[in-house]
């Protein structure tokens, strides 16, 4: 498993447990800290699920990053 998918997963459940503490003491800013944390790990996991798609499909991942650079190309010109 990739280091960022497991310290992504560990900021979620950080941020998760946060909220919580923020939830039961009223404290906006530690319930707004949490949810920062939970968006946080999350997109940490989906780079993570992404650097190991692109490990496992490079050429795949070569193609697409082509074509998404051409049409952004095109929308652009």
């Amino acid at each position: 498993m990739d280091t960022n998918r497991v310290e992504g997963t560990a900021r979620d459940l950080g941020g998760r447990a946060q909220e919580a503490v923020g939830n039961l003491t009223g404290d906006a800013k530690t319930q707004a800290q949490g949810l920062y944390n939970q968006a946080s790990g999350q997109a940490q996991q989906a780079a993570g699920q992404l650097s190991d798609v692109i490990k496992s499909q490079p050429i795949v991942s070569a193609l697409i990053a082509v074509a998404v650079g051409y049409v952004l190309g095109r929308l652009t010109s």
